[in-house]
């Protein structure tokens, strides 16, 4: 209500002295002798009427209290003692009379009711008050030219009409668009912005020139980027307001009432369209709709609200009807349609995700309260050697795709090129032709046309099959065994690992000659394993192939480092800490390396993502536990309504989810949180605030987990798992110490909290799933939030980043910051930046402890980057989506990273990016155009990219 309320007391107080008694000469009112006058603010003089100001004073009561019976009476006796004592003021001071100006008289407003404990209506007042002296300012900001030039120009409106421009309401937008926000000129943007304008133009046009303005400033100041959002929240508001028959247009301002109003048409409008669920409407609509918070639309930056208008909000023949609390409170009501107290919940899930604290993944963001409420973000299969189960398998695939999952499909069970069919007294033809259709599946089967569709094929390292499959991704050789579009892993056991260290030889088989290897770790992997070499010795196995397994390792890193695949993953590792290696065997990851979950021929493993936003709880003092604990306790019951509320597409993926009721709840924004205290990512601190941070994590989401078992009772198959054992991720470290052997393995063990207190806990209430933990990589929600992605250093400080909603210019704000405390940011600076690629190494006048705060991807030593990962992995029941950065990438800068990877006990690693194959765009200000590329990109070298830096594959987990 605050802009009704201030624009009822400032606006008629305003306009109350318009109207001038008497005759008007040279701008003097004639008035009698001893009356007061009022000056406004143009010059004017006007007499002075008391009862303006009790007409102004009443509508700003009734707009903050309403007009009930109730209140009538209080609000008549208040506004009538207010209105007396400003009138009262002035006659005392000027008993013969004089003149006011129209500022005093709202000075005296002010006071009269903060005196008479009015509060509410003062503070709103304040606020207006400055908010309108920032618009006069702007307005009289603009050249007398631009001036003259706007009032010659004539708005098309989308039904045709023509209608003058409104210059008012321009700066109305404007002045919105900039509250809060150092460093930015309301009066630059419009300048800038009328001079792209001509008669005739479009109201559309109108809001693109606007925001286009904004979006050529950014690379100047970061807080463009906000105001550029805000501006363009302006025709998302338009669009989706007038297709809801709320409102036409609609200020920031308006949307404090509006709101209320939208979400019962939209749910209703959703409903009759068939996109929403007709259960939201039994939710109290009015209830929820008091509960929306406007001012939480301000948080966006430009790329986080076009990435949810683009991609995320509900349309209807392309009209997006959704508007960004709208869209958080329709997820939430999703996510608690099976709550007891579903309303209350609804506002409390509300909160959480509007907050930007925590976010659900993108499959929950997209289908949460619709007809089909595909909320699980990523699907692990095991396809059998058969020919019906492979291509059920792939049907599988399909239909899981559709509905927008990330897939990750083990491969390792089909027998191997050469190996014998009995049906057919042949020869199979191996994984590779299977795999080829996978790859055709993955391309026609877009989930659901909102993003490619993804998976990753996965293969352990004894398979007779590795060679050919390490070279799915080449460019060169039969295009009928090569796969460009679907990504590959490599499952690799520890024993091939401790081959490779030793200089040792490795066996291939056909798993239809060794069909327990595929469910066999630890130690009884390495004993039966060199049973099967004996019998290739003995005659006993005759298809095989005996190969270096250093020269597999380097093939594997040479591919690895051409191509970007195939990732490396580490079976042991995987299984040895799994909580559920009681009920089955971890076969492989998912598309984006960070799920780990037991997969069979009648299982498929899902899983359930959500991330915490972590510089939000960063503050004065670091890391805000009680905050975090909150957040997670509320994150954990979202992710677990997700198990009972999602729509499965395959049978066997609705029975594994709900016998183990995995989920995984991860982390975004981890180099934010590092700037927030001026740690550098390549340091000990570092290091140590990963290791701290995800202690943190771990400890209250096993809480949550426990005390939702408490509140809804264990997952089914919790009996003998490390759960029930009192065995946590911290404990299960040992376990991996043990049967991999202590030369091979270097992780700290180091805790702070009470875990013995909480294994306590667990072992009396059990736990409601699982799996509880995973880091995947936010791709697209960390954009949504404005924060780095996942667990990734900070790519580069002035960049362009282009992905399926377009290009943006993307500007390191805290570098900025900084840069401005010491007086150096500039337009010098800014070129600079664009000059050496968004690096601070090279500019002299970066002091030095700056240059190693903003160091970047390819200037922080790959080492840190696993040592966080190390100390993080050791809290985690799950895995983390983990890419590397190798600057100038060899042989043997890879060959140290990734031994180094497996020997501090991770569990798997993602894509590889390399400098060398790597370009980057460039914006300018200088010639005017947007995003510009520059023609003097970094030259790639020789290898092709090892992969995209914003892969769009990394969006189907998140």
């Amino acid at each position: 209500m605050q802009t009704d309320t201030n624009q009822a007391i400032s606006g008629a107080v305003d306009n109350t002295h318009g109207q001038a008694t008497g005759a008007v000469s040279g701008g003097i009112a004639a008035t009698a002798p001893g009356q007061l006058r009022v000056i406004k603010r143009n010059g004017t003089v006007v007499a002075f009427e008391e009862s303006k100001i009790s007409v102004a004073i009443t509508k700003a009561f009734l707009a903050v209290e309403g007009g009930t019976a109730a209140a009538s009476s209080r609000i008549h006796e208040t506004v009538a003692k207010l209105t007396d004592q400003v009138a009262a003021t002035f006659r005392r001071r000027m008993p013969s009379g004089g003149t006011i100006h129209i500022e005093d008289i709202q000075d005296q407003v002010e006071l009269s009711l903060m005196r008479a404990g009015e509060h509410k209506i003062a503070r709103d007042y304040v606020i207006y008050r400055e908010e309108q002296a920032r618009k006069r300012a702007a307005k009289a900001s603009l050249s007398q030219e631009t001036q003259a030039a706007a009032s010659a120009i004539n708005v098309v409106q989308a039904d045709g009409s023509r209608a003058p421009l409104d210059l008012d309401r321009l700066h109305t937008i404007v002045s919105e668009a900039c509250v809060g926000l150092d460093d930015v000129s309301e009066a630059d943007i419009l300048d800038e912005a009328l001079k792209n304008l001509y008669d005739g133009v479009t109201a559309d046009e109108l809001s693109t020139s606007l925001v286009i303005t904004a979006r050529t400033m950014i690379e100047q100041e970061p807080n463009y980027s906000f105001v550029a959002a805000r501006l363009l929240s302006d025709s998302l508001r338009a669009e989706a307001l007038s297709f809801l028959g709320v409102a036409e247009t609609a200020t920031q301002g308006d949307m404090e009432h509006l709101y209320a109003r939208a979400l019962p048409a939209y749910i209703a409008r959703g409903i009759e369209l068939e996109l929403l669920a007709p259960e939201l409407a039994s939710f109290d609509l009015e209830k929820l709709g008091r509960a929306l918070l406007p001012e939480r639309d301000l948080q966006f930056t430009y790329l986080g609200l076009q990435t949810l208008y683009d991609r995320y909000f509900i349309h209807s023949a392309e009209t997006r009807f959704e508007l960004p609390q709208i869209f958080f409170m329709r997820v939430a009501m999703g996510l608690a349609v099976e709550e007891t107290a579903r309303d209350d919940r609804a506002i409390e899930f509300y909160k959480l995700l509007s907050s930007f604290d925590y976010m659900s993944s993108t499959p929950t963001l997209f289908n949460a309260g619709t007809l089909r409420p595909q909320l699980s973000s990523c699907y692990l299969t095991t396809v059998p050697d058969d020919l019906h189960g492979i291509y059920g398998a792939i049907q599988d695939n399909a239909m899981l795709s559709k509905f927008a999952g990330g897939l990750g499909n083990d491969w390792t069970p089909v027998r191997a090129l050469g190996a014998y069919i009995k049906g057919t007294n042949g020869k199979s033809q191996g994984i590779v032709p299977f795999l080829k259709v996978v790859n055709d599946t993955a391309v026609a089967v877009n989930q659901g046309g909102k993003r490619k569709g993804a998976v990753c094929a996965y293969l352990e390292t004894w398979h007779l099959d590795i060679e050919e499959f390490v070279e799915l991704r080449k460019n060169t050789g039969d295009d009928r065994r090569r796969t460009h579009d679907m990504n590959t892993a490599n499952w690799i056991p520890d024993l091939f690992m401790k081959r490779v260290f030793n200089g040792e030889d490795w066996t291939l088989f056909s798993p239809s000659d060794v069909p327990d290897l595929h469910d066999l770790y630890g130690r009884a992997f390495e004993q039966r394993y060199q049973q099967y070499e004996a019998m290739t010795r003995s005659g006993e196995i005759t298809l095989f192939k005996t190969v270096k397994a250093e020269n597999l390792w380097r093939k594997m890193l040479g591919m690895l480092f051409e191509t970007g695949h195939p990732w490396m993953t580490f079976k042991d590792p995987c299984n040895l800490r799994s909580p559920q290696q009681h009920v089955g065997v971890v076969h492989s990851s998912n598309l984006c390396t960070e799920i780990t979950l037991n997969t069979n021929a009648d299982e498929i493993a899902v899983c359930n993502l959500g991330s915490v936003n972590l510089p939000q709880h960063i503050d004065d003092n670091g890391l805000n536990l009680e905050k975090l604990r909150n957040t997670v306790r509320t994150a954990v019951r979202m992710l677990d309504n997700v198990i009972d509320i999602n729509y499965y597409s395959v049978d066997s993926a609705r029975n594994s989810n709900f016998k183990h009721r995995p989920v995984g709840l991860g982390l975004m924004g981890f180099q934010d949180a590092l700037y927030r205290q001026h740690i550098a990512y390549g340091s000990d601190q570092a290091v140590t605030f990963a290791d701290r941070s995800m202690e943190a994590i771990s400890y209250y989401a096993i809480e949550a987990s426990s005390e939702l078992a408490a509140e809804r009772g264990t997952y089914s198959s919790y009996q003998g798992s490390l759960w029930s054992q009192g065995i946590f991720p911290i404990d299960s470290i040992q376990k991996l110490i043990e049967e991999r052997g202590a030369d091979y393995i270097q992780v700290n063990q180091e805790q702070t909290l009470d875990w013995a207190n909480l294994r306590a806990q667990v072992l009396r209430q059990g736990m409601r799933n699982s799996n509880v933990m995973a880091i995947a990589p936010t791709a697209t929600i960390a954009n949504i939030t404005g924060v780095s992605q996942s667990i990734e250093p900070t790519y580069q400080n002035l960049y362009v980043k282009s992905n399926l909603s377009g290009e943006f210019t993307v500007v390191n704000p805290y570098l900025v910051k900084d840069l401005k405390d010491r007086g150096l940011w500039d337009g010098v600076m800014v070129n600079d930046l664009k000059y050496f690629d968004g690096s601070v190494q090279a500019i002299d006048r970066v002091p030095a402890d700056l240059k190693a705060i903003y160091a970047t991807a390819f200037e922080v030593e790959p080492r840190w980057l696993v040592d966080s990962a190390s100390r993080r992995q050791k809290w985690i029941d799950q895995a983390q989506s983990l890419n590397l950065y190798i600057n100038n990438a060899n042989g043997k800068k890879l060959d140290i990273t990734y031994r180094m990877a497996w020997y501090s006990g991770l569990k798997t690693t993602y894509y590889l990016r390399s400098l060398a194959a790597t370009g980057t765009e460039k914006s300018t200000i200088e010639t005017g155009a947007l995003n510009a590329v520059s023609s003097d990109t970094a030259t790639p070298a020789p290898v092709p990219a090892a992969c995209s830096l914003d892969d769009p594959d990394c969006e189907a987990c998140q």
